[in-house]
Parts: C-alpha cells; structure tokens; sequence
C-alpha cells in the first residue's frame, strides 16, 4: 500500500464482481474514498463490505440516466469534486448473426455504448480539472469472435470514445483511456462460456491460444487501471491498453 489515492475520490461503475470489484479493492486500498455500482442491492452490499475502507455502494444500472443522476447526486452529498471515473459496467451475450434480436442489440448497445457515454458526461461538473477517464473496451474491440459481434461493436465503440473525448476536454486537461482486458477469470466470464466443466474447457482451450499461457486474473486489470488514473500515466492520452498476456498482439 503506498497510499497514492489518497483524499482521491474515485467513480467505479459495476463494481460488485470481476474486474470492477477487484479494481474498486485496489483504489480502496490506496486510500481512495470509492464509489461503486450495481444494479442488485445485495451484490451492492456483499462487495461494500469485502472492499472495506472508505466505500459507498449506489445502486443503478447505468444504462438508465436517472440512475446515473442519482449516482452524482450521493457523491455530491460527500464531495465537491471527483478524481477518478472508471466507466466499467457493461456486459453481453453470444448471439450469432442469425440469431440477433432487436431486445439482444438494444440492451448490448444501452448498457455498454449509451451508459458509458452519460456516465462521463454527467461527471464532467463534478470532474476535477486534470482528472483520469478510464472506459472499460476489450480485445474484442479489434479482434473477430464468433457469434459475439453485438458486443464487439459496442467495445469498439468504447474504445473510440477515447480518442475523441481526449478532444473535448483538452482544455480542461482531462485524460480519457480505454484498458482493454483479454480473456479473465471472472464469474461473468463462466457464465458467457456456460459454467461448470463447460467453461473450464473454453478457458483452458484459450489459454493455449495466450503467449503468456494462462488467462488473466481480475487483480491484474485493477492493476493497470491504477496506472492509468495515477500521476505516473500523466502523458498517456487516448490509449487503448492491453491487458491480454499478448493474445491480440501474435
């Protein structure tokens, strides 16, 4: 611990399991006053209370704006102002071409494109000049993976965002990055991939396909998040990070 979030109040979105939780953890453990979000109040509680330290949970899906609205209005009860936004929930499922629906298309895009946009959007009063955005995109952003296009095209999207929101707010100094995870060990994950031996097998069979030879841990993304929102990252702009043990870069 070196404390360097210290009198930092940080914005996690989806921060109840997998990499969200994890990098809620991290900041907290840093010293960050945290905020996070999930859309089941108990899940909200149970990861309050395993992230310990200075921690709010606030329940919302972020794909809904007043959820979003009341999410800046609990911080702005506590703060005047906020350092860190990691625009992290999101999600999807496997559907080929054949199979997508309009409700399949709607929900990926609402949640992972539109939540991220007015999760960042409706920070910016709060936002401190000289802040960090970090949006949550994935290797699928450049990569192909069938039946899972919906998705894909929403972290392309993502990604995108990054390059162009470094513009609007050059002038207020504000970075925006994109991480992109590769394959990790993430309870969403076992359950995309069908659960049980099933996903077992899947993410075995993707690790033989990763140069570092295993799948990633949720702690190691929270890792490179903190990089990315810490004084140490304070030129990296725009960047669409890594975190893949190599997988898209062969």
């Amino acid at each position: 611990m070196t404390s360097k979030f210290d009198d930092k109040v940080v914005v996690v979105t989806g921060g109840t399991s997998g990499i969200g939780l994890a990098t809620a953890k991290a900041f907290a453990t840093e010293g960050a006053s945290v905020f996070i979000t999930g859309r089941r109040q108990d899940a909200l509680d149970a990861a309050v209370r395993q992230i310990g330290g200075k921690v709010t949970g606030v329940r919302g899906d972020m794909s809904k704006l007043a959820d979003i609205d009341r999410l800046y209005d609990a911080i702005q009860q506590k703060h005047a102002q906020i350092d860190v936004v990691f625009a992290n929930a999101g999600g999807g499922k496997m559907a080929p071409l054949g199979a997508i629906t309009e409700e399949h298309y709607q929900h990926t895009f609402d949640t992972n494109v539109k939540g991220v946009l007015f999760t960042v959007q409706k920070a910016l009063p709060l936002l401190k000049d000289g802040a960090s955005v970090i949006l949550t995109s994935s290797t699928t952003s450049i990569s192909g993976t069938p039946a899972f296009s919906v998705y894909s095209a929403t972290k392309a999207a993502v990604r995108n965002f990054a390059r162009n929101w470094i513009l609007d707010l050059k002038d207020r100094h504000i970075r925006v990055n994109a991480i992109s995870p590769g394959v990790t060990d993430t309870a969403g994950l076992d359950e995309l991939f069908g659960g049980g031996e099933q996903a077992k097998g899947t993410k075995d069979y993707l690790a033989s396909l990763i140069p570092a030879g295993r799948v990633g841990q949720p702690e190691e993304i929270a890792r490179a998040v903190l990089f990315l929102a810490s004084d140490e990252a304070s030129f990296v702009n725009g960047i669409e990070l890594f975190v893949d043990g190599g997988q898209v870069q062969i």
